[in-house]
């Protein structure tokens, strides 16, 4: 099977498994899980964070910060293709009670003029901070996403990080990112993961995207910041027991996987080139940054691809009616991607 729909869709290693079975475990709830407690300090440590706290995914470890940055009733600033925004089941109304007032970036990038225009289009004033007034709401938090899902794995450029931090910080307005593939952000932009996550006062990070884990995320920032996000995960039914389990798979992860993103990108890249080459099919390799692809289909419905694809054992994800999301993965290897192209073809030809 060749399997792209997304980078989550992996197997623990032989080498994974041993450890996650080897793993000491004991009472996260209380902070007595060594295993836990190891990788969250282990990945503060990369992310040059005073701490971190393991939950179960990328959604809870984003709305946990949502809660713990922001009071019900606020306003964030987010990307309207944003994950935190568009697929996490309304969590920032439902559990925060917090407006998104939404920006349309480039492929989920925005900079200052973005931010400002989101406000003065609803407001007559030109600053990103709402006036103090009981009408309005009080924007608390500006939320990233690098890199970008819906944008195909755009990556924020360190430049435009820094234009967006400035801004937000002389507006007193807190940093949130949602790291979840923050390894192959610093992968593409060939930097530490701390380059990016030092102007931010929380990041989100998943160990099952690109890592290959199988189970499990951690939000990084203050000592602070962290003691309550504790607390909102306790209120979210986020409390795990035995969690080093699963959490030895995140550490293995985290110390084997990251260096092997490359390939990923690589095979994405190559898997674009080939695919700009068949007729029907729409895509500019240039736009391929990591490992997300999303290619247009004109002859064809996107359900259509996908059903005939997987009848040869070969899985993508309809992205929309006429387009197909691709994503390379460490059980993707170079001859699948040719293999894979080489049923396009023939799908396409039919």
């Amino acid at each position: 099977m060749i399997d792209l729909r997304s980078d989550t869709i992996t197997l623990p290693t032989a080498e994974m498994r041993e450890a996650m079975a080897q793993a000491p475990v004991g009472d996260d709830v209380y902070g007595e899980d060594p295993t836990v407690n190891a990788l969250e300090e282990r990945v503060a440590e990369i992310l040059g964070k005073d701490a971190a706290i393991y939950m179960s995914s990328g959604t809870m470890t984003n709305q946990v910060a949502v809660r713990t940055h922001t009071e019900p009733g606020d306003e964030i600033l987010i990307d309207k293709n944003a994950h935190i925004y568009f697929y996490e089941a309304g969590g920032t109304a439902a559990l925060s009670g917090v407006i998104c007032s939404l920006i349309s970036g480039e492929r989920g990038v925005f900079g200052a003029k973005e931010m400002e225009d989101v406000i003065s289009e609803k407001e007559p004033h030109t600053t990103i901070m709402r006036p103090v007034d009981l009408h309005l709401p009080r924007t608390k938090l500006v939320c990233l996403e690098n890199t970008t899902n819906r944008g195909g794995g755009k990556v924020w450029p360190l430049e435009k990080i820094a234009e967006v931090e400035k801004v937000a910080r002389s507006k007193n307005l807190k940093m949130h990112l949602d790291g979840a593939r923050i390894w192959n952000a610093a992968t593409n932009l060939k930097v530490q993961e701390s380059d990016i996550a030092r102007h931010f006062d929380s990041v989100s990070v998943c160990f099952s995207k690109g890592l290959g884990a199988p189970v499990g995320s951690a939000l990084v920032g203050s000592f602070d910041f962290i003691m309550e996000a504790r607390r909102f995960r306790k209120q979210f039914g986020g409390g795990m027991r035995q969690a080093g389990i699963v959490a030895a798979g995140a550490l293995y992860a985290l110390e084997n996987n990251r260096k092997r993103l490359n390939e990923d990108h690589a095979n994405a890249k190559l898997f674009a080139r080939g695919l700009e080459e068949i007729k029907g099919i729409q895509i500019n390799p240039e736009d391929v940054e990591t490992n997300i692809l999303i290619f247009s289909l004109s002859e064809m419905s996107s359900h259509e691809f996908a059903e005939r694809l997987s009848e040869q054992d070969t899985h993508m994800l309809p992205w929309d009616n006429t387009s197909i999301r691709a994503v390379t993965n460490l059980m993707v290897t170079e001859d699948q991607i040719l293999k894979a192209l080489e049923q396009i073809r023939q799908v396409v030809s039919e």
